[in-house]
């Protein structure tokens, strides 16, 4: 198998190639509309025909920029909610790509429709352990459902599946449900109910602010 990362230093946000290079196709999972040229390179380099290209979640103010951009890449657009030229997954779809296949798991919470993506021993979950990480989305969209997909979904994993993240912070892009079990800030210890609460506390960015103050 062939596997890339690429790594935005200024934003955080991490995209991930996945390929089988003997049956030339290869899934994008959270590419960037502005890195189409870099993306496109990587693919035509090994000769890599793109078989889906899988966001783990949308945020509302880039909902019609991003997937216009995305469709020139040419392959089918996978999230969670429904749209022009998308492809809605629910939870349990399986993708194949060459004689591989990644397992959908609907876990809501960071946005209303987020999704992780299983693959061998690896989740690629997005900004759901991003609790506060996320450029574009300071706090949880559905800070309950987010607990419940954490803590049902992704931490009854086995302790050794890799979990890769959408939001890299301090240069982190990946780490284990052991781990994050263990030592997460925000779901470690705690119950649901003093997760609400420090979730509650988390302060706004400004724009964000600015929106909930016109509601």
């Amino acid at each position: 198998m062939y596997f890339r990362i690429l790594h935005d230093e200024a934003s955080g946000e991490l995209t991930y190639l996945l390929a089988d290079p003997d049956a030339r196709e290869a899934v994008l999972v959270d590419p960037r509309g502005r890195d189409l040229p870099v993306l496109g390179a990587l693919l035509a380099e090994r000769e890599l025909r793109l078989r889906w290209v899988l966001r783990t979640h949308q945020h509302d103010h880039l909902q019609v920029r991003e997937p216009a951009q995305l469709a020139r890449l040419g392959a089918p657009l996978v999230q969670g909610a429904a749209g022009e030229t998308l492809r809605m997954a629910r939870d349990g779809d399986l993708l194949p790509f060459g004689h591989e296949l990644l397992r959908v798991l609907a876990t809501p919470g960071h946005t209303a429709g987020c999704l992780s993506f299983a693959w061998r021993d690896r989740l690629f979950c997005g900004g759901l352990l991003a609790v506060d990480a996320c450029p574009h989305q300071p706090i949880p969209a559905q800070p309950e459902a987010l607990w419940d997909s954490v803590t049902q979904r992704v931490f009854t994993l086995p302790d050794e599946t890799l979990l890769f993240a959408g939001h890299g912070r301090r240069a982190r892009a990946v780490s284990t449900v052991l781990e994050q079990r263990r030592w997460h800030p925000f779901f470690a210890g705690l119950s649901r109910d003093e997760f609400l609460a420090r979730v509650a506390a988390l302060p706004l960015a400004p724009h964000h602010a600015a929106l909930n103050a016109l509601a």
